[in-house]
Formats: C-alpha cells, sequence, structure tokens
C-alpha cells in the first residue's frame, strides 16, 4: 500500500499536488480581508460637562469579540477612553437635528455621536445593526462561554477552531433574512474614505484641537501619551550594553549584559541549517571561526578596586613591580575567603545530613503510626474515594445551579429591558406615522394647488412659481428623508424583537436545564446518602450479602456508562457530563482498558473540568481580555506582563493569535529573506520530486496521535495537512529529512494553526530552539540534554537523584522522549498546552523547568518506593496522575528559580565534548568488529566442507 503511494508515477504526483494545492490555508488571505474589513473610523463624540461639553473627535473600533464599540483620542493609543455595549444596544436618529447625528442607547447609558455626513451615518447604522445581529446569532447558538469569558469559546484557526457542535436555538428562514435586506437602507458599500483603516490618516487624525481632552480619562490620556515616549521598554529590550576595544586590530565588540531570564541567542548568518551538515555540528551561539576578542572583564583583569588603566597594565606585564604588598594583602584575602566558604560547604553538608536524619526518624515515625492503624481502613479506602468523588460532584452541581440561577435573573432582566425598548420604539413609531401621514397630506395639498395655479394663466400680482418649486423640492427631500428613517426604524423594530424572542427562548432552555440539575442534584443527594449508610454500617463478611452492594454496583455501572447517540437526550436540557473527546480532540475515556482504568479516566476527566471552572482559571480568562483590549491598536509586543499572562497559561480561544504571534517572532529573521509563498513552493517541489522521507512519513502518520480525533482515521481532517507539512520541512532541512517525534511535534502545532504557520512552528523548534543534531540520525543534541538534565537534578532535587542512584533507576529512558517530543502524550492534554504555551514564548528551556517541576510534584511518592521495579513502573504512569495544572506550574516557575540559561549552555558545551568522544569509540569499535567479521569470512571461504566437518 505504501509502495503504491510513495512510487514515482506521474499520475499519481499530480493527484497528490492537486489535494495539497486544495488544502492550503488561506489565513494570510483571510486575514488581509479581515484587517480591511475592519469596521473602524473617526466619529465626534458628545461629551464632557459643563463649558467643556461638546462634540470631540474620537478613534472607534468595533471589537467582534465581545460586541464593543472601543472609542480611543487617537488610532495610536493603546488603552481605550470607553466603550459602548452594542450586542444590547438600540441605534435611531432624527430627520430634523443635525446632519450625521445618531444616537446608541445602551442599559442605563445615552452616547450621542455625529458622522461627517448622512452617507456616512447611514454606513456606521448599519454595520451596527449587522454586527449586533451577527453577535446575537453567535450568542444564542451556545457558542459562548457564559461563565469564564463573553468571547468566542473555540479558535478561529487550526483543527480545534473547526469544532462547532454547539446548539442553535433559532434558524433564521430565508423570508426573515428578505425582509431585513429590505428594510435595509441603501449605503455606500465602504463609507468613502472616511471608514476603516484608511481613515486614520484623514484629515481628522491631524486635527489637534487644545479642547480635545476628557477630564474623566485623564489618567488614561496620560499613560496613552507616556506610551509614545517609552516605545522601547519591553522587558526584552531592557539590557546593559558596553563597548571594548581590541587594541590590536583597532576592532570594537559588542558585549551584551544577559537578560535575568532567557538570553537571546544571536546566530551569525554562517550557521543558517540548511542542507548537509556534518556527522557532529552542534552550535551553541559562538562561532569558532571568528576570532576570539577581550571582553570588558578581561580588560579589566585586577583593576576592580579602583585603579586607573596604566597601573592594570602594569600589574598584567612581567615586569615585577615594587609595589608588592597591596597584591600579598589581595592573595591573603582570597586564601581566608576561600577557607570561609570551605567552611561553610561543610556546615551545608552537616545541615543535610541533620535533615535527612530528621526526615528519616520521621518516615519511622509515620511507618509505626500506619502499622498501628485499623485493617479495616484499608477495606473503606474504595468506598471513601468513590464517597469522596460524589462530594466533589454534588459541589460542582451546587456550584452550577447557582450560576445558572444568577443568568436567569440576567437574562430576565434583559428581557424587561428589551420589552420596554419595544414599546418605546412602537411609540416612536407612532408618531412617526402619523407626522408622515399629516405631511403627505400637506404634499397632496399643495400638488393639486400647483396644478390647478398652472392650468390656469399667471395673473400680473401672483408670486412666481419658483418659490413653490423650491418649497416642493424642499418636501420631496423631507419625505425621501423619513422614508429611509422608516426603514430603519422598521429594521430596527424587527431585530429587536428577534433579540427578545432569542432571550426568552434561552431563558426558557435554562429554566429546563435548571430543572434538569436540580433533579440530578437529588438523584445523587440519594446515591450519596446510600454511601453514607453503607460506610456507617460495619463490613459483610465473605458469604453475606450487603443490601447496598447493589446500589454500589449500580452506580458503577451508571458512572461507566458510554452515551449512546441513539439515546441521546436533548443538549439543552441535559446537564454538562463529560464528553468523548475532550477540547483539544484527545479521547477523553479509552475503549480498549479494563473497568477500572474507564473508571480512573472518567474520574480524572471530572476533575480536570472541575479545576478548569475554578475562579483562578476565571480570572485568568479575565486578564487576557482586558490585556487584549489594551492591544487592540497595535500588535502584541515582549513584555513582563505578557511572559507572566503565557506563565499562567493562554486561553483556548486565544490561542491561535498567541501562538502565531510567538512564532512569528522566532522565524522572523528566516521569513524576512524569503518570498511570501515559500511554503507552497517548497511544498510543490517536495512533492514534485522523489523524497527518501517520504514512505518514512507515510508510515507514521496514523501512529501519530492515535487518540485524536483528527488524527485517527485516513480520512481524518488532519492527516492531510500533516503529511503537507513534514514533507516540506524534510525538503528544507535534507540532512534531518524526518525524525520520529517531529510528526507530534507538528501534529499539536496544527490543532491551533494552519499549514505554514505549523511549519513554521516546526522550523522554530528544530533550527532555532533546539540545538544542532537535536533530531538527526545520531540524536547527538538529545543525549546532550539528558545530561544537562541530570546535572540539574542532582542540584534542584538532589533527594530524589540520590534515591534513584541508590536503586540504579536510570530516569532518562522516560525523560528521553519528553525532550523530545515536549512532553506529548506523557502529560494530560490540559498541562500540555500550557507547557507549550510557554515554551513556544521562552524557548528550550521551559522543557527543563517542567521536566524537574513534575519529578518535584510526585517526589514524595517516588520516595516511598524502595525498590527499582516499582520505581521504574512508577516512572512509566506518574505523569498522568498530575492534574492541578496551577500547583504545577508555580513548582516550574517558582520553586525552580534561579534557572539562567547561561547555565544550562555551559553544560551543553562541557558534556557536548564527552558525547562526542564517546561516539568517536563506539564507531572505531564498529569499524574493527566489521573489519574482524570480514577477515573471518574470507577465511573461512577456502575451506572445504570435509576439512570443516573433520
Amino acid at each position: 500500500m505504501h509502495e503504491e503511494e510513495d512510487g514515482s508515477d506521474a499520475q499519481s504526483c499530480t493527484a497528490s499536488r492537486i489535494v495539497a494545492s486544495r488544502s492550503m490555508d488561506v489565513a494570510e488571505v483571510e486575514a488581509a480581508k479581515e484587517q480591511a474589513s475592519k469596521l473602524c473610523g473617526y466619529l465626534n463624540k458628545l461629551s464632557g460637562k459643563g463649558p467643556l461639553r461638546g462634540y470631540k473627535p474620537r478613534w472607534f473600533v468595533y471589537d467582534p469579540r465581545k460586541c464593543y464599540l472601543y472609542y480611543f483620542k487617537t488610532p495610536q493609543d493603546a488603552l481605550p477612553l470607553g466603550h459602548i455595549e452594542i450586542g444590547d444596544a438600540c441605534f435611531s436618529y432624527d430627520v430634523e437635528a443635525e446632519e450625521g447625528q445618531f444616537e446608541i442607547r445602551t442599559a442605563g447609558k445615552e452616547f450621542l455621536l455625529k458622522a461627517p455626513n448622512r452617507q456616512v451615518m447611514h454606513y456606521w447604522l448599519q454595520q451596527l445593526q449587522q454586527k449586533r445581529w451577527e453577535y446575537s446569532n453567535t450568542r444564542g447558538s451556545g457558542q459562548r462561554d457564559s461563565w469564564s469569558s463573553p468571547t468566542l469559546a473555540y479558535p478561529h484557526s487550526g483543527l480545534v477552531g473547526k469544532d462547532n457542535d454547539a446548539i442553535v436555538f433559532e434558524k433564521l428562514n430565508d423570508s426573515m433574512e428578505k425582509v431585513r435586506s429590505d428594510f435595509a437602507m441603501e449605503t455606500e458599500t465602504d463609507g468613502g474614505a472616511m471608514v476603516g483603516i484608511q481613515s486614520a490618516r484623514g484629515p481628522s487624525a491631524m486635527s489637534t484641537n487644545p479642547l480635545n481632552f476628557s477630564l474623566k480619562n485623564f489618567g488614561t490620556e496620560l499613560r496613552n501619551s507616556m506610551s509614545y515616549l517609552r516605545q522601547g521598554r519591553g522587558g526584552e529590550n531592557r539590557r546593559s550594553v558596553f563597548y571594548t576595544s581590541n587594541s590590536s586590530t583597532e576592532e570594537w565588540e559588542l558585549v551584551d549584559a544577559p537578560p535575568k531570564d532567557f538570553p537571546e541567542q544571536k546566530h551569525h548568518p554562517d550557521t543558517h541549517r540548511h542542507s548537509v551538515g556534518s556527522s557532529f555540528t552542534f552550535d551553541f551561539v559562538r562561532n569558532s571561526s571568528r576570532p576570539k576578542k577581550p571582553l570588558l572583564r578581561d580588560m579589566m583583569g585586577t583593576g576592580r578596586f579602583g585603579r586607573n588603566a596604566e597601573t592594570r597594565s602594569a600589574e598584567s606585564s612581567p615586569v615585577e613591580c615594587n609595589d608588592s604588598k597591596p597584591l600579598e594583602m589581595q592573595l591573603r584575602l582570597q586564601s581566608q575567603q576561600e577557607q570561609v566558604s570551605h567552611m561553610q560547604q561543610e556546615q551545608a553538608k552537616l545541615r543535610e545530613e541533620l535533615a535527612s536524619q530528621k526526615e528519616l526518624v520521621r518516615l519511622l515515625q509515620q511507618t509505626l503510626r500506619t502499622s498501628q492503624c485499623d485493617r479495616q481502613a484499608e477495606e473503606f479506602a474504595h468506598l471513601e474515594a468513590l464517597l469522596q468523588d460524589r462530594d466533589k460532584q454534588v459541589q460542582s452541581l451546587c456550584g452550577h445551579m447557582e450560576r445558572l440561577a444568577l443568568e436567569k435573573e440576567s437574562l430576565q432582566q434583559e428581557l424587561k429591558g428589551l420589552k420596554i425598548k419595544v414599546g418605546e420604539i412602537n411609540d416612536q413609531l407612532g408618531m412617526l406615522m402619523e407626522t408622515i401621514q399629516a405631511k403627505d397630506e400637506v404634499i397632496m395639498k399643495l400638488s393639486q394647488q400647483n396644478l390647478d395655479q398652472s392650468s390656469k394663466p399667471n395673473e400680473p400680482g401672483s408670486p412666481p412659481p419658483s418659490k413653490e418649486q423650491q418649497e416642493l423640492d424642499i418636501l420631496k427631500d423631507s419625505l425621501q428623508g423619513y422614508k429611509t428613517q422608516n426603514k430603519f426604524l422598521n429594521k430596527e423594530i424587527l431585530e429587536l424583537t428577534v433579540l427578545r424572542r432569542n432571550a426568552e427562548s434561552r431563558e426558557k432552555a435554562l429554566e429546563a436545564k435548571y430543572t434538569a440539575l436540580e433533579a440530578k442534584l437529588c438523584q445523587v443527594e440519594s446515591k450519596y446518602l446510600v454511601l453514607l449508610q453503607e460506610v456507617k454500617n460495619p463490613v459483610c463478611s465473605s458469604s453475606e450479602q450487603s443490601p447496598a452492594s447493589e446500589v454500589i454496583s449500580r452506580l458503577l455501572e451508571d458512572a461507566l456508562q458510554a452515551e449512546s447517540p441513539d439515546h441521546q437526550e436533548h443538549p439543552i436540557f441535559k446537564p454538562n457530563t463529560v464528553s468523548e473527546y475532550d477540547v483539544f480532540g484527545f479521547k477523553t475515556v479509552p475503549e480498549e482498558e479494563e473497568e477500572e482504568e474507564k473508571l480512573i479516566a472518567k474520574v480524572r476527566a471530572l476533575e480536570l473540568k472541575s479545576l478548569s471552572m475554578t475562579n483562578q482559571e476565571v480570572s485568568v480568562g479575565v486578564k487576557w481580555e482586558n490585556y487584549l483590549a489594551s492591544t487592540m491598536n497595535r500588535d502584541l509586543v515582549r513584555s513582563p506582563e505578557l511572559k507572566a499572562l503565557i506563565r499562567c497559561g493562554v486561553p483556548h480561544e486565544h490561542r491561535s493569535q498567541v501562538w502565531r504571534w510567538c512564532v512569528s517572532i522566532h522565524v522572523k529573521k528566516f521569513r524576512d529573506h524569503l518570498t511570501s509563498d515559500y511554503y507552497e513552493t517548497l511544498l510543490n517541489v517536495a512533492q514534485d520530486k522523489p523524497n527518501p522521507a517520504s514512505k518514512q512519513i507515510e508510515l507514521d502518520l496514523l501512529r501519530t496521535l492515535p487518540n485524536n480525533k483528527h488524527y485517527a482515521s485516513p480520512s481524518a481532517g488532519g492527516i492531510q495537512k500533516l503529511r503537507n507539512v513534514l514533507m516540506a520541512f524534510s525538503w528544507r532541512n535534507p540532512d534531518i529529512g524526518y525524525c520520529q517525534g517531529l510528526n507530534r511535534l507538528a501534529a499539536i502545532a496544527l490543532l491551533y494553526l494552519d499549514q505554514e504557520d505549523a511549519f513554521w512552528s516546526l522550523i522554530a523548534i528544530v533550527e532555532v530552539f533546539m540545538p544542532r543534531d537535536y533530531y538527526t540520525k545520531t540524536l547527538l543534541g538529545s543525549q546532550v540534554d539528558q545530561r544537562v538534565f541530570k546535572d540539574l537534578m542532582s542540584e534542584k532535587l538532589p533527594r530524589l537523584h540520590a534515591h534513584f542512584e541508590q536503586y540504579k533507576v536510570d530516569f532518562s529512558l522516560i525523560t528521553f522522549n519528553w525532550f523530545l517530543v515536549v512532553f506529548v502524550d506523557s502529560v494530560v492534554s490540559d498541562i500540555l498546552f500550557k507547557i507549550w504555551d510557554a515554551f513556544l514564548y521562552e524557548g528550550p528551556k521551559i522543557i527543563f523547568r517542567f521536566a524537574l517541576a513534575l519529578f518535584k510534584y510526585k517526589e514524595e511518592e517516588f520516595l516511598k518506593l524502595q525498590d527499582s521495579t516499582a520505581i521504574f513502573k512508577y516512572l512509566r504512569y506518574f505523569t498522568r496522575t498530575i492534574l492541578d495544572s496551577r500547583k504545577l506550574m508555580n513548582i516550574a516557575f517558582v520553586d525552580m528559580n534561579p534557572f539562567p540559561m547561561r547555565q544550562i549552555q555551559n553544560r551543553r558545551s562541557f558534556h557536548l565534548e564527552k558525547v562526542r568522544l564517546e561516539l568517536t569509540e563506539l564507531e572505531a569499535i564498529r569499524q574493527t568488529f566489521l573489519r574482524e567479521r570480514e577477515t573471518s569470512q574470507d577465511g573461512r571461504t577456502f575451506v572445504s566442507d570435509d576439512e570443516e566437518d573433520n
């Protein structure tokens, strides 16, 4: 099968190229269209009090995530002055008011805005109506997470972005859309040159009104003004710079002080990793071909005590100076400092020995206490665990009911407000209809009079007909304006009616769900009481059968029962349970496992779901919303605030955007010198020409992530994309080609990124983050990192490292795969993607941090195991038992500090030479063995069969 796929048949190559071209994502084109169609522009907003009250120009930007209309002082501002909630707003305007003036009413607030002319006003009103309509349909379809964030609950790109199985409350038919289009006002398609990104360079952008400031938002305007003066004040750009001179060549060298957390590696242009490389090439920032120049600290020498340069040069020369007393004092001081440090080290060793003795006493006491406990505790352990799980489930259901009750109250208030708004608009419509009718009658009378006068001959004293014609034209213009206003108000009433109906549907659905949850809670409470009674009663003998045992077995069956699509209830009336797949597409409960394993997997999934609904997770989502709102007018930049947010984890709905930005900043130096269609060209070339890596890629496609629905079958959506990314990468890096592990890296990236972005993420990991030869045949870089990790284990976790050494456990057999595929298939999916968030921003140091944090998390459990077989067995699955991502990240980013990248680089350089020597020795042994085998085979050819028998 694979041989047929890998054949050089022209027809198959053409077909595969067509499939690849069809599957190419158009993310760049969509992003450009989205940027071009962005609703933004200048409007005059009525604000201020007293003598300062008046219309002030503001830059308005629509945010589709929250359905907010933010307004800034200028397009370059980072922080908005305020926002208008469009989702629950109603719009209106008066024909007889000033030209371009319209009103937006929200809950308890009224905003009076003015456009440059009537056409721009009509465009803004029609666009805002459309945005509100789209947002209400999205909100009504249940695609938003109403508790944690008002934004879309799924990302816009990647494989997980296409999972939209949400329910729809009311599907609008074609007749409804036709009615809306009939009531739509005739406006320009783009609002002229006064709406959109291009309007930022218009005359409003250059106007400088001295009264254009707000006392209410004075602090925000001040921060925006200061941000212009501090453009380069990012956390990654703050570094000290020194220049030192080389007296021999008169050249200058820039010496950068290393950042505190993650030094930025600058590669020489000659170190570009494209094609044929040596067997043991390994690049660690420095270039050996470049002449080594003296650093500033080497040129300073011993002059740190304030001597001038002449004194330092005299000390560095071989001529002996007369003034030798300060040098002797300095040597004596250094010897004393070495003695003090030696005594401090001995004191630290004694303290460690005392701590270990105390720990041994504590373990013995604990063993004594556990041996004195009642044996019945072991028999009740399973029931108590089940009891705790049910207790947690009851608590989560109670919290869910409370939140639903609050949401019901808010929807009822929203419904009342909409009813009041509809009543007011109906009254206004009635008044306007009466006014239009009266004006129509006046127009008919005037038209009749005009006809009568035109039929009669003009009398000498009659006024000229031009005035009457002017009045008639004015009335016709007014009539046209009122007709346009009538259409707009009819459309507004229609949409508000649909919004009210959707709110009523949501209220009914929430009431039904509330009732279902209440019934479910009663059932859980009754089963909970049965378990309590079972725990309270004494344990029956093996011959007797407890009456509650049947209830307990039934509870286990209900817990393991899978959801059948035939008997599936309507999702509105069903409480939230554990679904078959999580949000990332991974299977939650395995089918092939035993009953106990299935129960453990379901308990783990419930615990992960409860952890994702904690207040801390909600607060992280709110922080991300606020941060992204402040970056609406500009791109993301490296900063300590963004770094802290990424270390807390990126929300599911924003992960595509953040990952795409992280990858772009790391590969910018590559992409700047390449064409925009580089990936597509590379893919076409890789499929046209024979590729030695294609066969192995085809074999590994279905073995990449078999427990993920996007890669579970040949027809899954991610298989073709994964094939394209790996083929393009293998053609770009022929010295690597394909290595097992690259498929998992690309598969994880494709869950949130498009094909091209996933390809560049693979480039960032292999060519920027990891050292050379990390994914080559020798895996030299991976072997070096395992030795570096052992050093860090002995330094950061000395007790655990000594425990492993005592029982001769080689934990690198497990951790090797962690480093190679960045924890894919090693930890639960929720923790995996939070690790990847920090990894794509900070680089490979994150792998060392989390590898140590995983061992630190379960250090006590490892120390309790006193057998090498048990330790190695626990090593194989202990990462799957870690569910609390917050605790793990706190260990990784707080307990593991300090964690300088320079230390890792130095240890890599040290171990690199040792591994190279070992590989050279192994290669020599292999060559010797091959020669001896060839010699022995040649000798046997001259011996006859008879001689061999004798």
